[in-house]
């Protein structure tokens, strides 16, 4: 098994409205809404199958334009749907706007314009969240770096893709994408749009480990947080316990 610096704690999306962006995965996920201990600027939903989300406020959000690179989408979630043409049409009631179909997957954007994909799972009657997926312009070098951060092993490889974990297990899978931009936080011109936050024991510790591992510490941090940025450039957050 690989040794971890951490463990995923959640999966984080920025947004204007965190209370409706909230509202529309609960009624598109059944996740349910955990009692408030953040302010009016974080919401916290979780799975069936322990998937955290956070929501994040973010006054001036700039959406994602997908699938171009000028407002990149920086990662996007994937849900796992036993009749995709059903699940769309139900997001979209909901407030969501179909960006592309094919026969195995749709792609749709949340209310708060970032992009997700509704994948075929006939096998399955519940909606869940298989992954998430990180743009980036060197799949191989992006998980291997978060296989030493998250404790995963690297389960998939293939031209421009790979994944880390296993299904059910809350995996990571990253995907190659041309003329990549990364984001410039905290600039809002440049947003991060979703960023993991990766639960440690001793963040002193965590710290020099995730640096060697390729990480570069970024400004920001609060009582129980402290910002970096991935070799992408993708910011991620080392949190603990106080």
């Amino acid at each position: 098994m690989t040794s971890e610096i951490g463990t995923l704690r959640a999966v984080a999306l920025d947004a204007p409205d965190i209370f409706r962006l909230a509202t529309f995965y609960e009624q598109l996920t059944g996740w349910k809404r955990l009692p408030a201990d953040d302010g009016d600027d974080w919401i916290t939903l979780l799975s069936e199958d322990g998937w955290r989300i956070g929501l994040q406020l973010a006054p001036g959000h700039v959406a994602p334009a997908w699938p171009g690179q000028e407002h990149p989408q920086q990662a996007h979630l994937d849900f796992r749907v036993p009749d995709i043409d059903a699940a769309a049409g139900r997001a979209q009631e909901l407030g969501a706007t179909v960006l592309r179909r094919n026969e195995k997957w749709h792609t749709l954007a949340d209310p708060a314009g970032h992009p997700f994909d509704l994948c075929l799972n006939p096998g399955d009657p519940a909606t869940t969240l298989g992954d998430v997926m990180l743009d980036c312009p060197d799949a191989k070098l992006l998980s291997q770096f978060y296989a030493e951060l998250l404790g995963k092993p690297v389960t998939y490889e293939a031209d421009g893709m790979a994944m880390i974990g296993e299904y059910g297990s809350q995996p990571v899978m990253f995907q190659q994408v041309e003329n990549y931009s990364a984001p410039r936080w905290p600039d809002p011109a440049y947003p991060q749009q979703i960023h993991l936050d990766v639960h440690v024991r001793d963040v002193d510790v965590a710290e020099r480990a995730a640096l060697a591992a390729g990480a570069t510490r970024l400004d920001g941090e609060g009582d129980d947080w402290r910002v970096f940025a991935d070799p992408a450039g993708k910011p991620f957050c080392l949190v603990w316990t106080v």
